[in-house]
């Protein structure tokens, strides 16, 4: 099941008003059925957009696996 754009676009409005830390912890938090092993050097050294674009990337991952029952 795919995620209507509507609600892409909304997460992708929450995502651009979020700051590094929220994000960090966000991406930190997300069960996306797999280890993401990001090191914090490696997360403190991504400008605030591809930050954004990775944790949009395993949000909408996470959400699939999720509606697949994976």
């Amino acid at each position: 099941m795919t995620m209507p754009t509507v609600d892409v676009e909304k997460l992708a409005r929450r995502l651009r008003d979020m700051d590094r830390p929220a994000l960090v912890r966000m991406l930190r938090k997300l069960e996306c059925g797999f280890e993401m092993d990001f090191t914090d050097e490696f997360v403190a050294s991504l400008s605030l957009t591809r930050l954004r674009h990775i944790v949009l990337a395993a949000y909408l991952h996470a959400r699939n696996a999720e509606a697949a029952g994976v």
